[in-house]
């Protein structure tokens, strides 16, 4: 999975061979090191360096598609923005995010909310494909 260089390294380049560059070849991320007289020692700090590497570009890559999972979903997240409105005195709910009014709303409030579940879903679905066009 990676390619070990050897060369001289640091003050003791007469003494010793030391150095060491480690390739990940899947990815052409270099890490090297010759601080350390030792070449195990050189080699198991240049693999940490490779990893915590690899490990900061996979991080990102999670992360970004974290990030534009989260913009894809209904509503912009902002605290300002209006989600839901309860109207008591014309017993209607309304979803602002996708502009469906339900006008029952003591089923509503007993738990049948399924109208407004399936709604959600079908506007999240239609965002969706809208966005892989």
């Amino acid at each position: 999975m990676y390619i070990v260089h050897h060369g001289a390294g640091g003050q003791h380049v007469n003494k010793t061979s030391s150095a060491v560059r480690l390739t990940h070849i899947p990815t052409g991320i270099v890490a090297e090191c010759q601080t350390e007289r030792s070449q195990l020692q050189n080699r198991e700090y240049a693999m940490r360096l490779l990893r915590s590497r690899l490990y900061e570009i996979e991080k990102q890559k999670r992360d970004s598609e974290l990030a534009n999972e989260r913009k894809s979903q209904v509503g912009s997240g902002d605290r300002s923005e209006k989600i839901r409105t309860y109207n008591y005195p014309q017993g209607r709910i309304t979803d602002h995010r996708i502009g469906l009014s339900i006008y029952q709303m003591e089923d509503f409030l007993n738990g049948n909310i399924d109208e407004m579940i399936d709604s959600l879903i079908a506007a999240d679905r239609a965002e969706r494909l809208k966005g892989e066009e």
